[in-house]
Protein backbone atom coordinates (compact mmCIF):
# COMPACT_ATOMS: atom_id res chain seq x y z
CA UNK A 1 0.00 0.00 0.00
CA UNK A 2 1.06 3.27 -0.49
CA UNK A 3 3.37 5.14 1.83
CA UNK A 4 1.90 6.39 5.22
CA UNK A 5 -1.78 4.64 4.08
CA UNK A 6 -4.17 4.77 7.12
CA UNK A 7 -5.99 1.01 8.15
CA UNK A 8 -9.55 0.38 6.79
CA UNK A 9 -11.87 1.43 9.61
CA UNK A 10 -16.03 0.42 9.06
CA UNK A 11 -16.36 4.40 8.30
CA UNK A 12 -14.23 4.11 4.86
CA UNK A 13 -14.15 0.55 3.98
CA UNK A 14 -16.45 -0.35 1.08
CA UNK A 15 -17.06 -3.06 -1.12
CA UNK A 16 -16.55 -1.03 -4.17
CA UNK A 17 -15.85 2.53 -4.65
CA UNK A 18 -16.69 4.84 -7.54
CA UNK A 19 -14.66 7.85 -8.82
CA UNK A 20 -17.53 10.18 -10.44
CA UNK A 21 -21.37 11.04 -10.42
CA UNK A 22 -22.06 11.75 -14.26
CA UNK A 23 -23.73 8.71 -15.82
CA UNK A 24 -21.09 6.23 -16.07
CA UNK A 25 -20.64 6.18 -12.24
CA UNK A 26 -24.13 6.38 -11.65
CA UNK A 27 -25.17 3.49 -13.91
CA UNK A 28 -22.38 1.57 -12.66
CA UNK A 29 -23.50 2.27 -8.89
CA UNK A 30 -27.09 1.28 -9.52
CA UNK A 31 -26.01 -2.47 -10.26
CA UNK A 32 -23.63 -2.79 -7.57
CA UNK A 33 -26.70 -1.89 -5.29
CA UNK A 34 -28.66 -4.53 -6.94
CA UNK A 35 -25.80 -6.60 -6.31
CA UNK A 36 -26.06 -5.81 -2.68
CA UNK A 37 -22.81 -3.82 -2.42
CA UNK A 38 -21.66 -1.08 -0.51
CA UNK A 39 -20.30 1.85 -2.42
CA UNK A 40 -18.39 4.78 -1.56
CA UNK A 41 -19.21 7.38 -4.16
CA UNK A 42 -16.63 9.86 -4.59
CA UNK A 43 -17.14 13.38 -6.14
CA UNK A 44 -14.77 16.38 -6.54
CA UNK A 45 -17.47 19.05 -7.30
CA UNK A 46 -20.51 19.67 -5.29
CA UNK A 47 -23.87 17.42 -5.34
CA UNK A 48 -25.66 19.98 -7.28
CA UNK A 49 -23.40 18.27 -10.30
CA UNK A 50 -24.87 14.50 -9.84
CA UNK A 51 -25.35 13.59 -13.64
CA UNK A 52 -22.28 14.96 -14.86
CA UNK A 53 -22.19 16.08 -18.36
CA UNK A 54 -25.30 13.75 -19.17
CA UNK A 55 -27.27 16.36 -17.31
CA UNK A 56 -26.61 19.14 -19.88
CA UNK A 57 -27.12 16.66 -23.20
CA UNK A 58 -29.50 16.77 -25.49
CA UNK A 59 -30.31 13.15 -24.62
CA UNK A 60 -29.54 11.50 -28.13
CA UNK A 61 -29.43 7.86 -27.91
CA UNK A 62 -28.29 5.25 -30.69
CA UNK A 63 -30.70 2.95 -31.32
CA UNK A 64 -31.40 0.69 -34.48
CA UNK A 65 -34.36 -1.04 -35.54
CA UNK A 66 -36.38 0.93 -33.13
CA UNK A 67 -40.38 1.00 -33.20
CA UNK A 68 -39.89 4.87 -33.38
CA UNK A 69 -37.76 4.24 -36.58
CA UNK A 70 -40.27 1.98 -38.07
CA UNK A 71 -43.38 4.31 -37.44
CA UNK A 72 -41.08 6.69 -39.71
CA UNK A 73 -40.56 4.39 -42.39
CA UNK A 74 -36.79 4.16 -41.38
CA UNK A 75 -35.73 0.44 -42.29
CA UNK A 76 -32.61 -0.76 -39.94
CA UNK A 77 -30.78 -2.90 -39.08
CA UNK A 78 -27.91 -4.48 -37.33
CA UNK A 79 -25.09 -5.08 -40.63
CA UNK A 80 -26.26 -1.36 -41.39
CA UNK A 81 -25.68 -0.13 -38.36
CA UNK A 82 -22.28 -2.20 -38.02
CA UNK A 83 -21.26 -1.14 -41.68
CA UNK A 84 -21.60 2.46 -40.79
CA UNK A 85 -19.91 2.25 -37.72
CA UNK A 86 -16.70 0.63 -38.53
CA UNK A 87 -16.86 2.89 -42.00
CA UNK A 88 -16.74 5.55 -39.67
CA UNK A 89 -14.40 4.11 -37.14
CA UNK A 90 -11.70 3.48 -39.19
CA UNK A 91 -9.80 1.26 -36.44
CA UNK A 92 -6.51 0.53 -37.54
CA UNK A 93 -4.03 0.03 -34.87
CA UNK A 94 -3.29 -2.73 -32.89
CA UNK A 95 -4.21 -1.25 -29.43
CA UNK A 96 -8.14 -1.15 -31.28
CA UNK A 97 -8.67 -4.52 -30.46
CA UNK A 98 -10.46 -4.21 -27.26
CA UNK A 99 -11.96 -1.09 -29.04
CA UNK A 100 -13.33 -2.99 -32.30
CA UNK A 101 -14.95 -5.95 -29.35
CA UNK A 102 -16.68 -2.83 -27.49
CA UNK A 103 -17.92 -1.97 -30.58
CA UNK A 104 -19.49 -5.42 -31.49
CA UNK A 105 -20.80 -6.03 -28.15
CA UNK A 106 -22.26 -2.20 -28.09
CA UNK A 107 -23.85 -2.89 -31.23
CA UNK A 108 -25.80 -6.06 -29.89
CA UNK A 109 -26.78 -3.91 -26.97
CA UNK A 110 -28.27 -0.96 -28.92
CA UNK A 111 -29.64 -3.91 -31.70
CA UNK A 112 -31.12 -5.61 -28.45
CA UNK A 113 -31.99 -4.77 -25.16
CA UNK A 114 -31.26 -1.56 -24.83
CA UNK A 115 -34.21 0.13 -25.64
CA UNK A 116 -36.14 -2.39 -23.60
CA UNK A 117 -34.10 -1.83 -20.73
CA UNK A 118 -34.23 1.92 -20.62
CA UNK A 119 -38.03 1.57 -21.14
CA UNK A 120 -37.62 -0.61 -18.07
CA UNK A 121 -36.01 2.30 -15.93
CA UNK A 122 -38.19 4.75 -16.89
CA UNK A 123 -36.82 6.18 -20.25
CA UNK A 124 -39.23 7.71 -22.72
CA UNK A 125 -38.32 8.76 -26.21
CA UNK A 126 -39.73 11.76 -28.41
CA UNK A 127 -41.52 9.92 -31.76
CA UNK A 128 -39.36 12.15 -34.74
CA UNK A 129 -35.89 10.11 -34.47
CA UNK A 130 -32.98 12.66 -35.52
CA UNK A 131 -30.62 12.02 -38.52
CA UNK A 132 -27.06 13.47 -37.53
CA UNK A 133 -23.74 12.71 -39.33
CA UNK A 134 -24.93 12.07 -42.29
CA UNK A 135 -21.58 11.42 -43.82
CA UNK A 136 -21.50 11.77 -47.63
CA UNK A 137 -18.67 9.38 -48.77
CA UNK A 138 -20.41 6.51 -50.16
CA UNK A 139 -21.68 3.57 -48.18
CA UNK A 140 -18.44 1.91 -46.13
CA UNK A 141 -17.61 5.44 -45.74
CA UNK A 142 -18.33 7.56 -42.26
CA UNK A 143 -22.11 8.33 -41.37
CA UNK A 144 -25.37 7.04 -40.05
CA UNK A 145 -27.26 5.94 -43.61
CA UNK A 146 -30.60 6.17 -41.63
CA UNK A 147 -31.43 8.50 -38.42
CA UNK A 148 -30.61 6.74 -35.32
CA UNK A 149 -30.17 9.31 -33.02
CA UNK A 150 -33.40 9.04 -30.42
CA UNK A 151 -33.65 12.11 -28.29
CA UNK A 152 -34.52 11.13 -25.06
CA UNK A 153 -38.18 12.40 -23.60
CA UNK A 154 -36.51 14.72 -21.20
CA UNK A 155 -33.41 15.19 -22.58
CA UNK A 156 -30.24 14.76 -20.31
CA UNK A 157 -31.83 15.28 -17.38
CA UNK A 158 -34.48 12.38 -18.34
CA UNK A 159 -31.75 9.67 -19.16
CA UNK A 160 -30.18 10.55 -16.06
CA UNK A 161 -33.28 10.87 -13.80
CA UNK A 162 -33.49 6.69 -13.48
CA UNK A 163 -30.30 5.89 -12.45
CA UNK A 164 -30.20 9.55 -9.83
CA UNK A 165 -33.68 7.21 -7.97
CA UNK A 166 -31.82 4.23 -8.28
CA UNK A 167 -28.73 5.47 -6.17
CA UNK A 168 -30.61 7.83 -3.65
CA UNK A 169 -32.36 4.00 -2.95
CA UNK A 170 -29.01 2.88 -2.46
CA UNK A 171 -28.16 5.80 -0.08
CA UNK A 172 -31.44 5.37 1.84
CA UNK A 173 -31.49 1.90 2.47
CA UNK A 174 -27.79 2.23 3.79
CA UNK A 175 -25.85 0.80 0.89
CA UNK A 176 -24.09 4.18 -0.74
CA UNK A 177 -22.15 6.59 0.92
CA UNK A 178 -21.97 9.66 -1.19
CA UNK A 179 -18.57 11.87 -0.61
CA UNK A 180 -19.46 15.16 -2.16
CA UNK A 181 -16.36 17.71 -2.68
CA UNK A 182 -13.49 14.82 -2.30
CA UNK A 183 -10.94 14.78 -5.01
CA UNK A 184 -9.02 11.67 -5.73
CA UNK A 185 -5.27 12.72 -6.01
CA UNK A 186 -4.12 9.00 -5.49
CA UNK A 187 -5.06 5.29 -6.13
CA UNK A 188 -3.77 2.88 -3.81
CA UNK A 189 -1.81 0.04 -4.91
CA UNK A 190 -0.80 -3.33 -2.78
CA UNK A 191 0.68 -6.15 -3.84
CA UNK A 192 0.49 -4.17 -7.62
CA UNK A 193 -3.50 -4.22 -6.56
CA UNK A 194 -5.78 -1.15 -6.76
CA UNK A 195 -7.14 -0.92 -3.21
CA UNK A 196 -8.74 2.18 -2.63
CA UNK A 197 -7.91 5.82 -2.86
CA UNK A 198 -6.33 8.51 -1.07
CA UNK A 199 -7.18 12.57 -1.70
CA UNK A 200 -8.03 15.86 -0.79
CA UNK A 201 -11.59 17.35 0.91
CA UNK A 202 -11.89 20.70 -0.83
CA UNK A 203 -14.02 23.25 0.88
CA UNK A 204 -17.65 23.25 0.95
CA UNK A 205 -19.06 24.88 -1.96
CA UNK A 206 -22.92 26.50 -2.74
CA UNK A 207 -22.04 26.86 -6.65
CA UNK A 208 -24.39 26.51 -9.03
CA UNK A 209 -24.53 23.05 -11.78
CA UNK A 210 -21.58 23.63 -13.63
CA UNK A 211 -20.09 26.72 -12.28
CA UNK A 212 -16.83 27.18 -11.33
CA UNK A 213 -15.29 25.89 -7.95
CA UNK A 214 -12.97 26.56 -4.99
CA UNK A 215 -9.97 24.11 -5.19
CA UNK A 216 -9.24 25.08 -1.72
CA UNK A 217 -8.05 22.18 0.62
CA UNK A 218 -9.58 21.66 4.13
CA UNK A 219 -8.90 17.96 4.79
CA UNK A 220 -8.03 14.69 3.43
CA UNK A 221 -9.36 11.00 3.32
CA UNK A 222 -8.60 7.25 2.93
CA UNK A 223 -11.23 4.96 1.36
CA UNK A 224 -10.46 1.45 0.75
CA UNK A 225 -12.22 -1.29 -1.31
CA UNK A 226 -11.26 -4.74 -3.94
CA UNK A 227 -12.63 -2.72 -6.14
CA UNK A 228 -12.11 1.03 -7.65
CA UNK A 229 -13.92 2.35 -10.91
CA UNK A 230 -12.62 4.98 -12.55
CA UNK A 231 -15.98 7.24 -14.26
CA UNK A 232 -14.39 10.80 -14.26
CA UNK A 233 -14.98 11.99 -17.78
CA UNK A 234 -12.75 13.17 -20.20
CA UNK A 235 -10.48 16.57 -20.73
CA UNK A 236 -13.09 18.58 -22.56
CA UNK A 237 -12.55 21.90 -19.91
CA UNK A 238 -8.78 21.47 -20.18
CA UNK A 239 -7.54 22.95 -22.98
CA UNK A 240 -4.14 23.07 -22.49
CA UNK A 241 -4.28 19.29 -22.72
CA UNK A 242 -6.87 19.62 -25.19
CA UNK A 243 -4.08 21.45 -27.35
CA UNK A 244 -1.01 18.85 -26.01
CA UNK A 245 -3.09 15.69 -27.07
CA UNK A 246 -4.13 17.28 -30.75
CA UNK A 247 -3.42 15.20 -33.72
CA UNK A 248 -1.65 16.49 -36.55
CA UNK A 249 -4.24 14.70 -38.86
CA UNK A 250 -6.24 17.99 -38.08
CA UNK A 251 -3.73 20.55 -38.40
CA UNK A 252 -2.59 23.22 -35.51
CA UNK A 253 -5.58 23.46 -32.93
CA UNK A 254 -7.00 26.74 -32.51
CA UNK A 255 -5.50 29.53 -30.78
CA UNK A 256 -9.07 29.86 -29.31
CA UNK A 257 -11.71 27.51 -28.21
CA UNK A 258 -15.20 27.48 -26.84
CA UNK A 259 -15.94 25.00 -23.99
CA UNK A 260 -18.97 22.44 -24.10
CA UNK A 261 -18.26 21.50 -20.71
CA UNK A 262 -17.10 22.78 -17.14
CA UNK A 263 -14.00 23.39 -16.25
CA UNK A 264 -14.01 20.20 -14.08
CA UNK A 265 -13.29 18.11 -16.68
CA UNK A 266 -9.95 18.43 -16.47
CA UNK A 267 -8.70 14.36 -17.07
CA UNK A 268 -6.79 14.59 -14.03
CA UNK A 269 -7.78 11.21 -13.33
CA UNK A 270 -6.45 9.50 -16.49
CA UNK A 271 -2.98 10.58 -15.28
CA UNK A 272 -3.68 9.31 -11.88
CA UNK A 273 -5.03 6.14 -13.53
CA UNK A 274 -2.07 5.53 -15.36
CA UNK A 275 0.34 6.00 -12.54
CA UNK A 276 -0.95 3.33 -10.85
CA UNK A 277 0.06 1.05 -13.95
CA UNK A 278 -3.61 1.68 -16.36
CA UNK A 279 -2.83 1.92 -20.16
CA UNK A 280 -3.81 5.22 -21.82
CA UNK A 281 -4.45 4.37 -25.60
CA UNK A 282 -5.69 6.73 -28.48
CA UNK A 283 -5.45 10.04 -26.95
CA UNK A 284 -4.82 11.15 -30.18
CA UNK A 285 -8.92 10.81 -30.69
CA UNK A 286 -10.78 13.28 -29.90
CA UNK A 287 -14.63 15.06 -30.81
CA UNK A 288 -14.72 18.63 -30.87
CA UNK A 289 -17.72 20.71 -32.77
CA UNK A 290 -17.29 23.28 -35.40
CA UNK A 291 -20.70 24.86 -34.39
CA UNK A 292 -19.77 26.53 -31.21
CA UNK A 293 -21.65 29.61 -30.73
CA UNK A 294 -20.84 32.15 -27.51
CA UNK A 295 -23.21 31.70 -24.79
CA UNK A 296 -24.98 34.52 -24.30
CA UNK A 297 -25.62 33.65 -20.57
CA UNK A 298 -22.71 31.28 -19.59
CA UNK A 299 -22.50 29.29 -16.29
CA UNK A 300 -18.73 28.07 -16.80
CA UNK A 301 -15.59 29.52 -18.24
CA UNK A 302 -15.29 30.26 -22.11
CA UNK A 303 -19.20 28.64 -22.24
CA UNK A 304 -20.30 27.47 -25.96
CA UNK A 305 -23.40 26.03 -27.41
CA UNK A 306 -23.44 23.64 -30.28
CA UNK A 307 -25.61 24.66 -33.03
CA UNK A 308 -27.46 21.18 -34.39
CA UNK A 309 -27.89 22.51 -38.02
CA UNK A 310 -30.46 20.60 -40.48
CA UNK A 311 -28.52 20.61 -44.13
CA UNK A 312 -29.64 24.20 -45.71
CA UNK A 313 -27.26 26.42 -44.54
CA UNK A 314 -24.69 27.79 -46.34
CA UNK A 315 -20.92 27.43 -44.58
CA UNK A 316 -18.49 29.96 -45.60
CA UNK A 317 -14.79 29.68 -43.92
CA UNK A 318 -13.95 32.97 -42.55
CA UNK A 319 -12.49 34.48 -45.47
CA UNK A 320 -15.69 33.57 -47.47
CA UNK A 321 -14.75 30.11 -49.57
CA UNK A 322 -17.84 28.03 -49.61
CA UNK A 323 -17.36 24.61 -47.75
CA UNK A 324 -15.97 21.80 -50.26
CA UNK A 325 -18.60 18.55 -50.32
CA UNK A 326 -19.74 16.87 -48.55
CA UNK A 327 -18.91 19.13 -45.78
CA UNK A 328 -23.01 20.57 -45.54
CA UNK A 329 -23.97 21.31 -42.08
CA UNK A 330 -24.83 18.27 -40.00
CA UNK A 331 -22.50 15.81 -42.10
CA UNK A 332 -18.85 15.44 -41.12
CA UNK A 333 -17.73 17.09 -37.81
CA UNK A 334 -14.38 16.10 -38.24
CA UNK A 335 -14.02 16.19 -41.76
CA UNK A 336 -15.17 19.44 -41.35
CA UNK A 337 -13.06 20.06 -38.48
CA UNK A 338 -10.04 19.32 -40.38
CA UNK A 339 -10.29 21.40 -43.60
CA UNK A 340 -11.16 24.58 -41.21
CA UNK A 341 -7.81 24.40 -39.56
CA UNK A 342 -6.30 24.00 -42.96
CA UNK A 343 -7.76 27.85 -43.44
CA UNK A 344 -5.12 29.39 -40.77
CA UNK A 345 -8.19 30.79 -38.91
CA UNK A 346 -10.43 29.55 -35.80
CA UNK A 347 -13.77 30.57 -36.85
CA UNK A 348 -16.47 29.89 -39.80
CA UNK A 349 -19.66 31.38 -40.90
CA UNK A 350 -22.88 29.93 -41.89
CA UNK A 351 -25.34 32.24 -44.30
CA UNK A 352 -29.10 31.41 -43.75
CA UNK A 353 -32.77 33.22 -43.68
CA UNK A 354 -34.79 33.34 -40.79
CA UNK A 355 -36.97 30.48 -42.72
CA UNK A 356 -34.00 28.30 -42.10
CA UNK A 357 -33.48 28.97 -38.52
CA UNK A 358 -36.92 29.00 -37.73
CA UNK A 359 -37.12 25.13 -38.75
CA UNK A 360 -33.48 23.93 -38.74
CA UNK A 361 -31.67 25.33 -35.89
CA UNK A 362 -31.54 23.64 -32.60
CA UNK A 363 -29.31 23.71 -29.83
CA UNK A 364 -27.35 21.36 -27.80
CA UNK A 365 -27.99 21.03 -24.24
CA UNK A 366 -31.06 20.46 -21.20
CA UNK A 367 -31.45 24.17 -20.70
CA UNK A 368 -31.58 25.16 -24.66
CA UNK A 369 -34.52 22.68 -25.17
CA UNK A 370 -37.32 23.46 -22.32
CA UNK A 371 -39.99 22.45 -24.06
CA UNK A 372 -38.50 18.84 -24.49
CA UNK A 373 -36.29 18.88 -21.26
CA UNK A 374 -39.86 19.72 -18.95
CA UNK A 375 -41.87 17.78 -21.06
CA UNK A 376 -43.97 20.43 -22.10
CA UNK A 377 -46.27 19.55 -24.75
CA UNK A 378 -47.76 22.95 -25.44
CA UNK A 379 -43.99 24.50 -25.48
CA UNK A 380 -43.00 21.56 -28.40
CA UNK A 381 -46.30 22.40 -30.32
CA UNK A 382 -44.47 25.52 -31.27
CA UNK A 383 -41.77 24.17 -32.94
CA UNK A 384 -44.06 23.18 -35.83
CA UNK A 385 -45.46 26.90 -36.04
CA UNK A 386 -44.10 29.91 -37.05
CA UNK A 387 -40.91 31.24 -35.53
CA UNK A 388 -37.64 29.94 -34.04
CA UNK A 389 -37.79 28.10 -30.86
CA UNK A 390 -37.61 30.80 -27.60
CA UNK A 391 -33.24 30.10 -27.14
CA UNK A 392 -32.96 30.07 -30.65
CA UNK A 393 -34.00 33.54 -31.23
CA UNK A 394 -32.56 34.80 -27.75
CA UNK A 395 -29.04 34.04 -29.64
CA UNK A 396 -30.07 35.69 -32.60
CA UNK A 397 -30.49 38.75 -30.51
CA UNK A 398 -28.43 38.58 -27.46
CA UNK A 399 -25.90 36.69 -29.34
CA UNK A 400 -22.55 37.96 -30.13
CA UNK A 401 -21.99 35.74 -32.65
CA UNK A 402 -25.21 36.41 -35.00
CA UNK A 403 -25.51 39.27 -37.73
CA UNK A 404 -28.99 39.78 -38.92
CA UNK A 405 -29.84 42.27 -42.37
CA UNK A 406 -32.24 42.57 -44.85
CA UNK A 407 -29.75 42.65 -47.79
CA UNK A 408 -26.68 40.19 -48.55
CA UNK A 409 -24.79 43.37 -49.43
CA UNK A 410 -25.38 44.72 -45.69
CA UNK A 411 -24.73 40.72 -43.92
CA UNK A 412 -21.56 40.46 -45.48
CA UNK A 413 -20.74 44.27 -44.31
CA UNK A 414 -21.95 43.04 -41.22
CA UNK A 415 -19.53 39.82 -40.77
CA UNK A 416 -16.56 41.98 -41.76
CA UNK A 417 -17.29 43.92 -39.12
CA UNK A 418 -17.92 41.53 -36.53
CA UNK A 419 -14.21 40.02 -37.70
CA UNK A 420 -12.61 43.35 -38.63
CA UNK A 421 -8.88 41.47 -38.71
CA UNK A 422 -9.92 38.69 -41.33
CA UNK A 423 -10.88 40.17 -44.94
CA UNK A 424 -14.08 38.45 -45.94
CA UNK A 425 -14.18 38.32 -49.87
CA UNK A 426 -18.09 39.89 -50.07
CA UNK A 427 -18.02 39.43 -53.92
CA UNK A 428 -17.32 35.55 -53.69
CA UNK A 429 -19.37 35.16 -50.61
CA UNK A 430 -22.40 37.24 -52.74
CA UNK A 431 -21.82 35.14 -55.98
CA UNK A 432 -22.08 32.01 -54.38
CA UNK A 433 -25.45 32.83 -52.88
CA UNK A 434 -26.92 34.01 -56.16
CA UNK A 435 -25.55 30.69 -57.89
CA UNK A 436 -27.35 28.92 -55.08
CA UNK A 437 -30.43 30.56 -55.54
CA UNK A 438 -30.64 30.01 -59.54
CA UNK A 439 -29.99 26.28 -58.96
CA UNK A 440 -32.83 25.74 -55.94
CA UNK A 441 -35.34 27.31 -58.71
CA UNK A 442 -34.34 24.54 -61.11
CA UNK A 443 -35.68 20.45 -60.26
CA UNK A 444 -32.24 19.72 -61.39
CA UNK A 445 -28.92 20.69 -60.30
CA UNK A 446 -25.36 20.35 -60.01
CA UNK A 447 -25.22 21.50 -56.35
CA UNK A 448 -24.66 18.40 -54.61
CA UNK A 449 -26.15 20.48 -51.45
CA UNK A 450 -29.26 20.75 -52.47
CA UNK A 451 -29.34 17.43 -53.33
CA UNK A 452 -28.80 16.76 -49.83
CA UNK A 453 -31.76 18.95 -48.56
CA UNK A 454 -33.85 17.44 -50.94
CA UNK A 455 -33.98 13.87 -50.36
CA UNK A 456 -33.32 14.90 -46.32
CA UNK A 457 -37.09 15.82 -47.01
CA UNK A 458 -38.09 12.44 -48.65
CA UNK A 459 -37.95 11.65 -44.61
CA UNK A 460 -41.08 12.63 -42.94
CA UNK A 461 -39.22 12.89 -39.72
CA UNK A 462 -37.34 15.71 -41.58
CA UNK A 463 -39.75 17.01 -43.53
CA UNK A 464 -41.94 18.30 -40.12
CA UNK A 465 -39.39 19.64 -38.34
CA UNK A 466 -36.06 19.36 -38.80
CA UNK A 467 -35.55 20.46 -43.20
CA UNK A 468 -36.99 23.67 -44.51
CA UNK A 469 -38.96 23.88 -47.60
CA UNK A 470 -36.03 24.59 -50.35
CA UNK A 471 -36.37 28.40 -51.27
CA UNK A 472 -34.09 30.93 -52.77
CA UNK A 473 -31.92 32.45 -49.64
CA UNK A 474 -32.66 36.20 -51.61
CA UNK A 475 -36.34 35.64 -51.42
CA UNK A 476 -37.19 38.68 -49.21
CA UNK A 477 -40.55 36.52 -47.84
CA UNK A 478 -37.92 33.93 -46.67
CA UNK A 479 -35.40 37.13 -44.46
CA UNK A 480 -34.13 38.74 -42.71
CA UNK A 481 -30.84 36.90 -43.54
CA UNK A 482 -28.57 35.62 -40.85
CA UNK A 483 -24.70 34.92 -40.47
CA UNK A 484 -23.72 33.45 -37.83
CA UNK A 485 -19.91 32.74 -36.40
CA UNK A 486 -19.06 29.21 -35.53
CA UNK A 487 -16.35 28.82 -33.47
CA UNK A 488 -14.42 25.53 -32.42
CA UNK A 489 -15.91 23.93 -29.72
CA UNK A 490 -14.58 21.03 -26.69
CA UNK A 491 -16.60 18.28 -26.02
CA UNK A 492 -15.29 14.76 -26.12
CA UNK A 493 -12.53 12.70 -25.87
CA UNK A 494 -12.23 9.23 -27.52
CA UNK A 495 -9.29 7.78 -26.41
CA UNK A 496 -8.58 6.57 -22.63
CA UNK A 497 -7.65 3.89 -20.35
CA UNK A 498 -7.81 0.27 -22.09
CA UNK A 499 -10.45 -1.87 -20.50
CA UNK A 500 -11.46 -5.50 -21.71
CA UNK A 501 -15.15 -6.18 -22.08
CA UNK A 502 -15.75 -6.71 -18.08
CA UNK A 503 -14.56 -2.91 -17.64
CA UNK A 504 -11.16 -4.51 -16.18
CA UNK A 505 -8.27 -1.57 -16.49
CA UNK A 506 -5.32 -3.15 -18.54
CA UNK A 507 -2.12 -2.43 -18.28
CA UNK A 508 0.86 -1.94 -20.31
CA UNK A 509 1.47 -5.81 -21.03
CA UNK A 510 -1.98 -6.37 -21.73
CA UNK A 511 -3.33 -8.14 -18.00
CA UNK A 512 -5.52 -6.71 -16.36
CA UNK A 513 -5.20 -4.17 -12.98
CA UNK A 514 -6.32 -6.25 -10.11
CA UNK A 515 -9.09 -4.06 -8.39
CA UNK A 516 -9.00 -1.50 -11.33
CA UNK A 517 -11.89 -0.65 -13.73
CA UNK A 518 -13.33 2.18 -15.97
CA UNK A 519 -16.47 3.13 -17.60
CA UNK A 520 -17.50 6.41 -19.37
CA UNK A 521 -15.52 8.91 -21.49
CA UNK A 522 -12.34 7.79 -18.99
CA UNK A 523 -12.13 4.86 -21.07
CA UNK A 524 -13.23 6.03 -24.27
CA UNK A 525 -17.00 4.92 -23.55
CA UNK A 526 -15.35 1.22 -23.42
CA UNK A 527 -12.37 -0.12 -24.17
CA UNK A 528 -10.38 3.07 -24.86
CA UNK A 529 -11.91 3.68 -27.64
CA UNK A 530 -15.28 2.13 -28.98
CA UNK A 531 -15.78 4.70 -31.49
CA UNK A 532 -12.00 4.88 -33.50
CA UNK A 533 -11.57 7.73 -35.19
CA UNK A 534 -15.02 9.66 -35.00
CA UNK A 535 -18.42 8.92 -33.65
CA UNK A 536 -22.26 8.72 -35.07
CA UNK A 537 -23.48 10.63 -32.30
CA UNK A 538 -26.23 9.87 -29.77
CA UNK A 539 -23.32 7.35 -29.15
CA UNK A 540 -21.73 9.04 -25.72
CA UNK A 541 -24.65 8.67 -23.66
CA UNK A 542 -25.30 4.97 -24.79
CA UNK A 543 -21.23 4.71 -24.01
CA UNK A 544 -21.66 5.71 -20.54
CA UNK A 545 -24.46 3.60 -20.13
CA UNK A 546 -23.39 -0.15 -21.55
CA UNK A 547 -19.58 0.55 -19.90
CA UNK A 548 -21.08 1.44 -16.59
CA UNK A 549 -23.68 -0.63 -16.46
CA UNK A 550 -20.30 -3.43 -17.40
CA UNK A 551 -18.59 -2.28 -14.93
CA UNK A 552 -21.38 -2.48 -12.41
CA UNK A 553 -22.24 -6.12 -13.30
CA UNK A 554 -18.38 -7.07 -13.17
CA UNK A 555 -17.33 -5.47 -10.47
CA UNK A 556 -20.99 -6.38 -8.79
CA UNK A 557 -20.07 -10.42 -9.17
CA UNK A 558 -16.96 -10.35 -7.42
Amino acid sequence: MSAAAPPPSSANQADAIVIGTGLAGLVATAELIAAGKHVILVEQEPETNLGGQAHWSFGGLFLIDSPEQRRLGVHDSLELATQDWFGTAGFDRPEDHWPRRWAEAYLDFASGEKRAWLHEQGVRFFPVVGWAERGGYGAIGHGNSVPRFHITWGTGPGVVAPFVRRVNEGVANGLVTARFRHRVDELLTEDGAVVGVRGSVLVPSGAGRGEPTSREVVGEFSFHAPTVLVASGGIGGNHDLVRAQWPERLGTPPATMLSGVPAHVDGRMLGISERAGGHLINGDRMWHYVEGITNWDPIWPQHGIRILPGPSSLWFDATGNRLPVPLFPGFDTLGTLRHLRSTGHDHSWFVLTQQIIEKEFALSGSEQNPDLTGKDLGLLAKRIGPGAPGPVEAFKEHGVDFVVADTITELVAGMQALTPDTPIDAARVIAEVEARDREIENPFTKDLQITALRGARNYRGDKLIRVAAPHRLLDPKAGPLIAVKLHVLTRKSLGGLETDLDSRVLGADGSPVPGLYAAGEAAGFGGGGVHGYRALEGTFLGGCIFSGRTAGRAMGAR
